[in-house]
Order: C-alpha cells, then sequence, then structure tokens
C-alpha cells in the first residue's frame, strides 16, 4: 500500500496554477511544518461548506495558529525565508488572518508594517492604511492562503492608492485554485511556502488522509478554478469561477501506443478499429448457445467473456471453434475465472484440468489476494501452453466488485494497483468501477473493465448493482462496459449489442472529446 501511495503522489503533475512535486521534492522543513499544521487541525479533511456555498472535502483554518505561539513563529520564520531575495521596505498583512502573520514577521525581521483597514471608519483620520510610510516606498503583502487571489488585490488598490509600491505577495498556501494566474497574470508576483497537493502528498505518503481522500481533493481542486475580473468603472475586483482544469483524455489509438502488454494492445487496436468498447458475458450453460451467441454478437464487441465451468458440454472442440469465431469477428476471449490460489496451483488450473484455458483465451483474471505469486503462476501457465506463439495473453486484476456489500477495502484496491504496476509486461488491466490512475499519468496503458452495466440503473435480487453506460465510462473513466443479461436474455441478442455498443461508444466519444 505505501507503494501506492507513492505512486498517488507522483502521478500528480505541475498544474498551470501552482507547481505540483512529488513528496521528494518538499523540503523537509516543509514536510514537519506541514505534519505540524495537520496536528492542530489547521487543515481538516471531510465535507465542509464553503462561503461560496460550494462543498469542499478540505478545510484550511489558519486562524488557530494564534493559539500556538512556538508554530506561528515557525511560519513567519519561514515564510521570511521564502521571500528572502524579494526588495521591500515594509509589511501590510491582509486582514484578518494574515496580521499576526506579518505581525510576527515584522518583529523577527524588525521591519515595520502597515495594517490595511477593511472598512475605512467615518470618522477620525478616516485612513484606509494605518502606520508610518513614506510614498515610494515598498512593500511585501503577507496573505494566509491564496485561491483567487482576490482579497490581494483588494489590499493591493488602497496601498498604490497612496503612492506605496507592490511587486511581491507572499502566502503560507497556494490552494492551486487560480490566485497564482490570477496574480501574475495583473504583473505581481506570487511567493508560496507550499502548496495545498503539497500538503495532501506529504500527509498521504505519512498516511494522515487516504488515498480516496487524496483524489477527492486533487478533483475539487481542478473543478474549482477561481479567475478574478475588475470593473472597468469603478476599479473594483471580483471573483469568478473559471473553466476547470482538466487533464488530456488520450484515445483508445493513443494508449495502445504505450501498452506494454501484447494482449492489452491488440484489445485498445481492436476497439478503435471497431469502434466498440462492449464486452458481452455469454453467462449460459451449453455449448451451442455459446458459440451462437458469440456469432451474433461478435461484429459488435471488443471481447466475448465466457464462463467455460458452467457449460456443461465444453469441449476442445468448443475452444477451437470460439476461436475460429474470434478470428472471423475480430474480437477476443475473456475467460472470467477468477483465479485466487497460490501459483502452483493457479498453474495447473490454467494450464491443465479440462478446460486448458491457457490454449484458447486470450485473457484472464485473478485475485490479487494470494499476493504477486498468482501473477507470476498464471504467466507460467500461459508460457507453457502448446499455443503460447498462436496470439498474446493477458491478465487483469480484480481491483473492485459491482456486487453490494463485497469486502474489497480501499486498502487492497491500493496493493492490486501497486501490483499490476510491478507487472506491466503481463497484467494490463483491472476489474474495476473506476479508472485508478490519474489522467495526469499521460496515456495510461491499463484498461478499465467494468460488469454490472445495463441501460437504466437498478439492481437484482442477489446484490448485483447496475450502473448505465454513460456513468461508467464518462462519469468514472471506465473503458468497457460487460453486459450479460442484457444482451444474451434479449429476444434479439445483435440488436441489444449493437445498442448497448452505441452507448458506450458515445459515451466514450464524449469524454475524449473536448
Amino acid at each position: 500500500f505505501l507503494h501506492f501511495r507513492i505512486l498517488f503522489q507522483h502521478s500528480w503533475i505541475a498544474r498551470t496554477d501552482s507547481t505540483m512535486a512529488g513528496v521528494s521534492d518538499v523540503s523537509d522543513d516543509v514536510k514537519e511544518l506541514i505534519l505540524r499544521l495537520h496536528d492542530v487541525d489547521a487543515v481538516k479533511f471531510g465535507e465542509f461548506r464553503l462561503k461560496s456555498g460550494i462543498s469542499s472535502p478540505v478545510y484550511v483554518d489558519l486562524r488557530v495558529l494564534v493559539s500556538h505561539p512556538d508554530l506561528l513563529a515557525r511560519v513567519a520564520s519561514t515564510m521570511l525565508a521564502a521571500t528572502r531575495t524579494c526588495k521591500y521596505d515594509v509589511f501590510c498583512g491582509v486582514p484578518y488572518t494574515a496580521l499576526p502573520f506579518a505581525t510576527m514577521m515584522s518583529a523577527q525581521s524588525g521591519k515595520g508594517m502597515l495594517i490595511r483597514r477593511k472598512e475605512v471608519k467615518n470618522y477620525g483620520t478616516k485612513k484606509a492604511i494605518e502606520g508610518a510610510f513614506v510614498a515610494g516606498q515598498s512593500v511585501l503583502i503577507v496573505e494566509d492562503l491564496v485561491t483567487s487571489g482576490l482579497s490581494v488585490f483588494e489590499t493591493v488598490a488602497p496601498l498604490e492608492n497612496e503612492g506605496l509600491v507592490v511587486n511581491d505577495i507572499i502566502v503560507l498556501l497556494d490552494r492551486g485554485q487560480g490566485g497564482r494566474t490570477n496574480v501574475e497574470q495583473r504583473g505581481k508576483r506570487l511567493h508560496a511556502v507550499m502548496t495545498l497537493h503539497e500538503v495532501v502528498a506529504v500527509l498521504l505518503d505519512a498516511g494522515k488522509v487516504t488515498a480516496d481522500m487524496a483524489k477527492q481533493v486533487e478533483n475539487f481542486i481542478a473543478e474549482n478554478q477561481v479567475s478574478i475580473v475588475q470593473d472597468a468603472t469603478t476599479g473594483e475586483y471580483a471573483a469568478a469561477k473559471a473553466k476547470p482544469l482538466k487533464a488530456k483524455e488520450h484515445t483508445f489509438e493513443e494508449r495502445a501506443d504505450v501498452a506494454t502488454n501484447a494482449a492489452g494492445k491488440k484489445l485498445l487496436t481492436v476497439m478503435a478499429s471497431k469502434k466498440t468498447n462492449l464486452c458481452v458475458a455469454a453467462d449460459v450453460t451449453t455449448a451451442a448457445e455459446v458459440l451462437a451467441l458469440a456469432d451474433q454478437v461478435g461484429p459488435h464487441i471488443c471481447c466475448l467473456k465466457t464462463h467455460c465451468d458452467i457449460v456443461r458440454d465444453w469441449t476442445d472442440a468448443t475452444a477451437a471453434s470460439l476461436r475460429s469465431l474470434a478470428e472471423a469477428h475480430n474480437f477476443l476471449i475473456f475467460e472470467d475465472r477468477k483465479f485466487a490460489d497460490i501459483g502452483n496451483t493457479v498453474v495447473q488450473q490454467c494450464v491443465g484440468g479440462h478446460y486448458r484455458i491457457a490454449e484458447w483465451a486470450d485473457m484472464v483474471n485473478a485475485h490479487s489476494l494470494p499476493g504477486p505469486g498468482i501473477v507470476d503462476g498464471l504467466r507460467k501457465a500461459v508460457d507453457s501452453c502448446s499455443t503460447k506463439d498462436a496470439f498474446p495473453r493477458g491478465l487483469l486484476l480484480l481491483a473492485e466488485m459491482s456486487s453490494s456489500g463485497n469486502l474489497i477495502s480501499e486498502t487492497y484496491v491500493g496493493a492490486t494497483v501497486a501490483m499490476a504496476e510491478a507487472h506491466l509486461d503481463f497484467v494490463f488491466g483491472f476489474i474495476a468501477q473506476k479508472r485508478l490512475r490519474s489522467l495526469a499519468d499521460g496515456p495510461d496503458p491499463f484498461v478499465y473493465m467494468t460488469p454490472g452495466v445495463k441501460l437504466d440503473e437498478g439492481g437484482d435480487a442477489l446484490g448485483q448493482v447496475y450502473r448505465t453506460p454513460a456513468s461508467v465510462i464518462k462519469g468514472d473513466g471506465c473503458d468497457v462496459i460487460i453486459v450479460g443479461r442484457g444482451v444474451y436474455g434479449a429476444a434479439d441478442p445483435a440488436a441489444e449489442a449493437a445498442t448497448y455498443a452505441r452507448a458506450a461508444w458515445d459515451a466514450y466519444q464524449a469524454r475524449v472529446t473536448v
């Protein structure tokens, strides 16, 4: 699982708005500071309603630092260090949370500080800026965090109205939601001690947050970008929702180019050339039914999923006929054996026995529960079969299941992904309910196949949960829908397969078309 966490962290790349680095690129001092902030609940994870009304999986509350003077002092010294190359005469803290930061930085550095009034009084001096200053002096603006940069420019304007010069802004945390871009597009320099991406990566590495929560935060940042606009008449600034960041979706052709297993490359190529990402599950019980179904739906599918052990009259002739149909209609055969034993046993189960699966199946699947020995055993079975050179083989790992109440945990999913990463030459994909790797990695060599799909959502009496092609392919980023009863139980399986194939392909097209 630790290996998965590290892979997950390094899957995050630089965003257009903030510099994203892996944990190894974060200094030890900043790592320690992040852990301290988490310890005092300055960074919280869960479900929080923000001022804007949107729900966020992360909440940063740096006001709490006033109750931890040692930590406040450390934050101030770290922010000073981050601006050691900046030229400035005085500080100005953005009210209100950043005022203690600026005060501490002023005390530590010996440089003066100004205060920008959030509300200018209509009595007394009626000043917008409090403190001793001379026009022409340079001001370093101090802010606790930046989201859009709006509060920064609400401070810049009155300072510049007094003849002061603002070039640099220092923040403890850049949330990565557009602030850096907004600030720098307006001619200012933003310096940040840490980014929210880095905070989550460090906490993930330390086991303080789960991989699922880290993914939620990543998605939240990407989907909630904020810009600022300035009124041409009044000069006032306002925040506006910007276009969400979206990592590039790659086509099946692009992913076939980076596939490291020949069977996976073949599957992606078939999907692209036939324009279908439908797999039909031939969960029927006679050889005649299997072959008839394969012939009917063959033109509309990328692969046919079999359960040879439920076919009462399965013979070598059945396997040979099925392979002929696969060649004729250009689809792959996926034997859904779900291997789950020690390596030596799965060798015999795959290459021997009555079914001799390795002789005729393009791909099989396995649980990762027994450990990597099961991958090595199935690879050995393929290498020892008599048809090993006739067509390429590959393995899918079961990462998630579609049945309600299944016992697969997040830890198990993470370990399964790590196992696949360690066997890229043989493992080419997952049985999963969602994409398990970040788009930021570039073209994904893994194929995600999802069972439990119908045109309408629902379930059955035995705990199967059904989702639609659009929710699986476009919504959760999977690649292939696996449909059983919805096709083989139809009055016209070929027509119904064509309907499912169109729905799945349309969802894929919507996903990759910008």
